[in-house]
């Protein structure tokens, strides 16, 4: 019970608030962009298929480059990475505002992933490091609450954008954020580095390219068709490329992620459990507010507000779930938070139709919004607790690089299952494709829950002994066999 009165010092403090900083700026404009897909459709002629490579266009190079701005961190200083990927996006980000159109938009969009490979991880490795495992639940909590924040702006953000102004401002929001971000962080935040001091380029070439193919395959798979060519050679490549990236990391003295991670249990199930999570929530957000847009004839802003039920309950609920993790551990929340979501998104399934008041919507959205508020903190607690304080930083870009993964499979399989029976000729055709696409993100929800059952109950020492610290610059402790 003492551990919880443990006030912050004023270094945990800025390190939360600036990394909090940098998810808020990089999460209002993935929510955003996400609302305002219809009047980008519009404004710019964009077919179904480019819209989903404005977002998938950022999820590609993100999710390519995640280890790899991780490990360029670990060996050159955190913050250093941190300030040039938040310079790189926000830069990206006043390109994307100037794009004359929908392919410049894209290419831009790819450019933003790039910078924010370079500074979610980081984020997640400086508060994971500077939190001991008895306020880290606590302190991940505050962090997804400030995300949260962005979340719940989000949609009505981009909703007073699209109607008042014009979607191009929803990128100019970046600029003045990272700006200041940059400052503070230049002036408040210490250098700090991983394990090591050897880069591992082999592996960082073979992750780069093994990831590239996998979420090629993913992202192409809707338009060249899931069997083509194309789709299977590249998750051919990708998938050749990441067992020689696996086999390279068992024999570098190096590693930039040490293989035994994965014989942690906690390691090993909170990621693929935190990989459905995203799937489900990515799915959901790519048709919800074209839902109400385009079955229920609402603007851009009416649509963010009908959101703001459902992402509220991330900015109210996070800290509180990330401090009581702390307490009873990750396993409940994570499972149970999977499970809300499921039933959530079954009762939409169930109800939404081209007359459904928005009322009978609301426990399905709230049911939703908890449960993955609940699942989110946890699971990031689960993972970075599992290996030791020095090597947060690798197990961070590992769950960050199947975040992204699972919100690119997401959003690509849902966007097949809603083509598969329905579209855009009409509200009812839409109708129907939403229901089968909330259909499949209530399925992705439900196998998540059952994986996250296998996470540790509780781990009363969630990392190997902390006087291992002091041997820093050593990166293989001896677990190996």
């Amino acid at each position: 019970m003492a551990t919880e009165k443990v006030r912050m010092t004023s270094a945990q403090v800025w390190i939360l608030g600036l990394a909090s900083a940098a998810s808020f700026m990089m999460s209002l404009d993935s929510v955003v962009v996400t609302t305002i897909l219809g009047t980008i459709r519009e404004d710019l002629t964009a077919s179904t298929a480019a819209l989903e490579w404005v977002v998938n266009a950022y999820n590609l190079t993100f999710a390519a480059l995640l280890l790899t701005g991780s490990a360029l961190g670990d060996r050159f200083g955190r913050r250093r990475v941190f300030t040039a990927g938040l310079a790189l996006f926000t830069v990206a980000s006043v390109a994307c505002a100037l794009s004359p159109d929908v392919g410049a938009l894209i290419a831009f969009r790819a450019l933003q992933g790039a910078g924010a490979a370079m500074v979610l991880p980081l984020s997640l490795t400086m508060v994971g490091a500077a939190f001991p495992p008895q306020q880290r639940g606590k302190a991940m909590g505050l962090y997804l609450g400030v995300t949260g924040l962005a979340t719940f702006s989000g949609p009505f953000v981009g909703g007073v954008i699209a109607e008042g102004l014009a979607w191009q401002w929803v990128f100019w929001l970046n600029l003045p954020v990272g700006l200041v971000t940059m400052a503070l962080t230049a002036r408040r935040i210490a250098e700090s580095s991983g394990p090591g001091a050897r880069f591992d380029l082999p592996g960082v070439l073979l992750v780069t390219g093994g990831a590239f193919g996998l979420v090629w395959g993913l992202v192409r798979g809707n338009t060249a068709g899931w069997g083509s060519a194309e789709v299977l050679a590249a998750w051919a490549a990708g998938a050749v490329l990441l067992v020689a990236f696996v086999r390279w990391e068992q024999r570098t003295p190096a590693p930039m992620l040490p293989m035994r991670f994965f014989r942690l249990r906690a390691f090993a199930t909170a990621n693929p459990a935190n990989f459905l999570v995203f799937a489900s929530l990515y799915g959901t957000l790519f048709f919800l507010a074209q839902y109400f847009q385009t079955v229920r004839g609402q603007g851009p802003l009416g649509a963010g507000l009908r959101l703001m039920p459902w992402t509220a309950t991330l900015m109210v609920c996070a800290p509180i779930a990330g401090r009581l993790t702390d307490r009873f551990g990750e396993r409940a929340f994570v499972a149970g938070g999977l499970l809300l979501q499921a039933a959530g998104m079954t009762w939409i399934a169930a109800v939404a139709d081209t007359g459904t008041a928005y009322p009978r919507l609301l426990p399905g959205l709230i049911v939703s919004g908890v449960g993955l508020t609940m699942a989110m903190p946890a699971a990031q607690r689960a993972v970075v607790g599992a290996v030791r304080p020095q090597e947060i930083g690798q197990a961070s870009g590992a769950f960050m690089m199947l975040r992204i993964f699972g919100g690119v499979f997401g959003t690509a399989v849902t966007v097949a299952v809603f083509a598969g029976r329905g579209g855009y000729a009409s509200g009812a055709d839409f109708g129907r494709g939403f229901t089968a696409a909330m259909a499949a993100v209530a399925g992705y929800a439900f196998l998540g829950m059952l994986v996250a059952l296998g996470i540790p109950a509780r781990r009363p020492a969630p990392a190997p002994a902390a006087p291992a610290q002091p041997r820093d610059a050593d990166p293989a402790p001896a677990a190996r066999p």
